[in-house]
């Protein structure tokens, strides 16, 4: 869908390892879960950008006694965890501000965890016109209800919105909703990412709102 000039650009942004470099944590989480639970190696790479709602009814529906447990583990996990910028980035979301973009954060992560962040950064409710968490979706990336969520809260087209995604099914997601993305290679090599994006960037450092916008109109 392409860009229209008469409704202002958006910037979509998946949260860990695109707003915060959050997914090595993740990986070695989940990979220790996989292992304990599922003796499957890796299992942290494949359910990147889903859902917990979703993870469990995929990988563990023979599992359910199990479940809460798992769920405490991982709401201790992220309480400890750290939270550090991806570089760049809140510079890039200052000329996104002004530049007069939307912005929000569409990300698979409840509500809780976002409490765990908002204590961390307190500043990242006030940065943000919506935050999008996973409660609010009928299904998880990579289909593409999250981001047309997003757009839908604008009262945006997809053609006037740029995703922002680090992870293969967040990517995916972003492409489902007929929008142009921005792959982040914080988790997967550029190489991969690539694959699924319209540009690749290390991190935010060298982007700005101009760059952003020439990328929407597929410049």
């Amino acid at each position: 869908m392409a860009f229209d000039s008469s409704f202002p650009p958006a910037a979509l942004f998946d949260l860990d390892g695109v707003i915060i470099d959050t997914e090595g944590q993740y990986t070695l989480f989940w990979d220790m879960i996989g292992r304990q639970y599922l003796r499957q190696v890796d299992f942290g790479a494949k359910i990147k950008g889903e859902t917990l709602q979703h993870i469990f009814a995929e990988h563990f529906g023979a599992l359910q006694a199990e479940q809460p447990g798992i769920r405490a583990a991982l709401d201790d996990f992220e309480a400890k965890m750290d939270m550090p910028w991806v570089p760049g980035f809140r510079a890039f979301h200052r000329s996104l501000q002004a530049a007069g973009w939307k912005t929000a954060v569409v990300t698979s992560s409840s509500a809780g965890k976002m409490n765990s962040v908002y204590r961390k950064l307190p500043e990242i409710p006030r940065m943000f016109d919506q935050i999008l968490t996973a409660e609010m979706f009928t299904r998880s990336k990579p289909a593409p209800d999250p981001y047309l969520l997003g757009a839908g809260t604008f009262g945006l087209p997809s053609g006037n919105c740029l995703v922002f995604e680090d992870s293969i099914n967040g990517l995916k997601a972003g492409r489902a909703a007929a929008m142009r993305v921005v792959g982040l290679a914080t988790t997967n090599p550029a190489e991969t990412v690539s694959r699924y994006a319209d540009i690749t960037l290390a991190d935010f450092t060298a982007f700005d709102a101009e760059k952003a916008l020439a990328v929407l109109r597929g410049n």
